[in-house]
């Protein structure tokens, strides 16, 4: 799928607050597909996979799941999969072809664990989920929650490694869902805003919004992210049993000022700046829209702020 530029600017001047009220309401469809499909699932197995390249919406999408099943009476839980880490050793820790610890890899998950709490949980057992500091690279003792399933409830695990093979060949009965940005824009035919580009955008905002990070810093990991997505994330999307595109038309208005401010402060040089000099005059192509047309409860505001959820 490919959005028109013609299309989206003549939307984000004409009438930006139903245009973006449109786009939301698109992937509220999709949410609640997601959940039809769930449901039909449920009789096989309690456990749902959720997958995603970095940027992708996950941890919202996991929430806005979560909310549709409960509508429908279906009680859920949801998981990080990231408590799943293992603490890093730095004499076995993976690493990049540059030597640097390449916490991309799924080799850094606890696998053994993460199937052992699946088969318990499909058994109607107690779980203890762990939890992982960041800050240490580590796990501490206290578990983060504990779960157990009554009839009439699943748990949504959101993770990049849910469809690895180590999971899914183990625990195929769960259901598999992957979610990422994936419609380009187009003009004349031509791509003018490649699919990547939507979720580096999301992360350059976030990033220097929430985590501190300086926009050039977000480029450097941005190296990292895509070829650890390229090795560990997209050779197993076709696991999924749904897919669905996380783009939203009128993004690239939303984030044009924000995202233009931030990319424009990158010094030449630096890894990946040949990519940069596409993303910057791409965005110049599209108007503003005001975020204050975005709704608090929109995906988008994982990245922009603002929302009602917590993260």
């Amino acid at each position: 799928m490919a959005y028109q530029l013609t299309d989206i600017n003549f939307r984000t001047v004409s009438d930006p607050k139903s245009f973006v009220q449109e786009c939301d309401g698109l992937y509220r469809e999709k949410v609640s597909k997601a959940a039809d499909r769930i449901i039909e699932n449920m009789e096989r197995s309690p456990i749902v996979l959720l997958s995603g390249p970095s940027g992708s919406g996950k941890t919202t999408t996991a929430m806005k799941i979560a909310e549709e099943l409960n509508k429908r009476g279906v009680g859920t839980y949801s998981v990080g999969m990231d408590d799943y880490f293992r603490t890093v050793d730095p004499e076995t820790a993976p690493r990049t072809p540059e030597g640097d610890l390449d916490l991309e890899s799924p080799l850094c998950l606890d696998m053994e664990l993460l199937n052992e709490h699946f088969t318990k949980l499909s058994k109607g057992e107690r779980i203890y989920v762990p939890k992982y500091e960041f800050s240490r690279r580590m796990r501490i003792l206290e578990p983060s929650k504990s779960i157990k399933l009554k009839k009439n409830e699943v748990v949504v695990f959101e993770g990049i490694h849910a469809l690895n093979d180590s999971i899914t060949e183990v625990h195929p009965e769960a259901f598999k869902l992957y979610i990422s940005a994936r419609s380009d824009v187009e003009f004349e035919g031509k791509v003018v805003f490649k699919r990547t580009w939507f979720r580096l955008m999301r992360r350059m905002v976030r990033d220097s919004k929430f985590r501190g990070t300086d926009p050039s810093e977000t480029l450097k990991m941005w190296a990292n992210v895509r070829r650890g997505e390229k090795n560990y994330i997209s050779p197993f999307k076709d696991k999924a049993d749904l897919q669905f595109d996380t783009s939203f038309a009128y993004e690239p208005a939303v984030f044009n000022a924000q995202a233009t401010r931030l990319f424009k402060a990158i010094p030449e040089g630096i890894e990946r700046f040949d990519e940069l000099r596409e993303v910057l005059p791409a965005l110049q192509l599209f108007g503003v829209i005001d975020e204050e047309y975005v709704a608090p409860d929109a995906l988008i505001r994982e990245f922009l702020g603002g929302g009602i959820y917590e993260y």
